[in-house]
């Protein structure tokens, strides 16, 4: 459910206009909806209240500050893939305690930097990540907590991309890696094993791929605890799918229904990192018809939101659900490519897709780009990330400016001798 809605053939956000904000902000422009945003933790927090889990936001979704800052503000942690992320993290507060660790590829600069701020876990990919952080907890004298990432070799119905939880993929580490570090974690003197982690992909519509994966690994602790080793923490990772189409994805409550069983028995601290699930439908991306070009083959509608502002279809070849915010039943209806600015073909937001007839000038929204939109913007072919809005209620804030061109080169330098 968002908070996105027509009001007399108007799209509102909430209670706002989305025209009213194009209009003083221009387009490209992301827009959120905290009260979206608010009902999707709740859901969430209301549904595995009996297990009082540990909700870290995964700011790889979406590393907006304001974002952020509600979500932690309202009881969430925030799951980390960067040294920058956990410097975002720490900017607005957020307690070190609640704040998880992931990522394949950590620098050693990034883990000392994670741990001279005590973070509460890094989730270990392999067994070098693990040497690497111990030696860096010895040299800055901390006895850190990790989690072992178990890759259970689960197959999903996702896209390839963003499945995780497959042998050949380069996430964590199969059951037996995982017994043998366990078996020789005196090697590892500067750190305390303190549990496991299990991410299996995104986008994951339904429960039976959780419940193979987290059967697994439940299975596996058992088996430890017969040899008498006990761990603090379980983390059953995110991948909630959303709507962005037609899918019929599983609520909060039928995924809680679905595992609660399986993990109450462990007695143990459940973590969990939604992000999309969270943040999907909160945002949107508004975005101008700048030309229509009609050819023998194809109608193209070309916008001035691109592959650099919104990736996921040109990556992913995603779907997103895209509206006109002014209505008309009486124009009539055409097959489009909805195309962007940027100079390659695969440059599109929507193929073969029918829509309300538009003109140039007209303001298109275009759904559920909340989560893994903004946070994977780029400035390619030189073009100024969009402007963000947060709406709430019959208010709005400006969190984040567009760039200008100056912002572009402000890092750039011409070294005279190259002249």
């Amino acid at each position: 459910m968002h908070f996105f809605d027509y009001k007399d053939n108007s799209l509102f956000c909430e209670n706002v206009a989305l025209k009213k904000l194009a209009e003083q902000f221009s387009t490209p422009l992301y827009v959120y909806s905290k009260k979206t945003l608010m009902r999707h933790l709740n859901v969430l927090q209301e549904a595995f209240s009996e297990i009082s889990p540990l909700l870290c936001f995964s700011m790889k979704a979406n590393s907006s500050l304001a974002m952020c800052n509600i979500l932690v503000k309202n009881g969430a942690g925030l799951d980390i893939v960067s040294g920058g992320e956990l410097y975002k993290a720490l900017k607005i507060g957020t307690d070190p305690q609640k704040i998880v660790y992931a990522g394949v590829g950590k620098t050693e600069e990034e883990i000392e930097f994670a741990l001279t701020k005590s973070i509460l876990l890094f989730n270990v990919e392999s067994i070098s990540e693990l040497k690497l952080i111990n030696k860096v907890a010895g040299k800055v004298g901390i006895k850190q907590k990790v989690s072992i990432r178990i890759n259970p070799d689960v197959d999903i119905n996702t896209h390839d991309y963003i499945t995780t939880g497959k042998k050949i993929t380069k996430f964590g580490v199969d059951f037996d890696t995982c017994r043998n570090i366990i078996n020789s974690r005196a090697e590892y003197s500067n750190l305390n094993i303190a549990g496991f982690h299990i991410h299996i992909g995104s986008q994951i519509t339904e429960s039976y791929p959780f419940v193979e994966s987290i059967t697994k690994t439940v299975n596996f602790i058992e088996e430890l605890k017969k040899d008498k080793f006990e761990i603090e923490y379980l983390n059953i990772g995110g991948g909630l799918g959303i709507v962005y189409k037609d899918e019929n994805p599983q609520s909060a409550e039928q995924f809680a229904e679905a595992i609660i069983d399986l993990i109450r028995p462990l007695n143990i601290k459940i973590i969990m990192e939604p992000g999309r699930f969270i943040a999907g439908n909160s945002g949107i991306l508004l975005t101008t018809v700048l030309y229509l070009k009609n050819t023998s083959v194809k109608n193209f509608v070309v916008i001035d939101a691109g592959m650099n502002d919104l990736l996921r279809p040109s990556l992913y070849n995603a779907y997103h659900e895209i509206l006109p915010i002014k209505k008309n039943d009486n124009v009539g209806n055409v097959k489009v490519d909805i195309v962007g600015p940027i100079c390659e073909s695969g440059d599109f937001l929507a193929k073969d897709r029918t829509i309300q007839k538009v003109n140039a000038g007209d303001i298109m929204a275009i759904m559920g780009a909340g989560a893994y939109g903004f946070s994977m913007a780029s400035n390619y072919n030189s073009r100024c990330l969009p402007a963000e809005v947060m709406v709430d209620n019959d208010t709005y804030f400006l969190v984040r400016k567009r760039q200008n061109y100056s912002d572009l080169i402000a890092n750039e330098n011409i070294p005279k001798e190259l002249i």
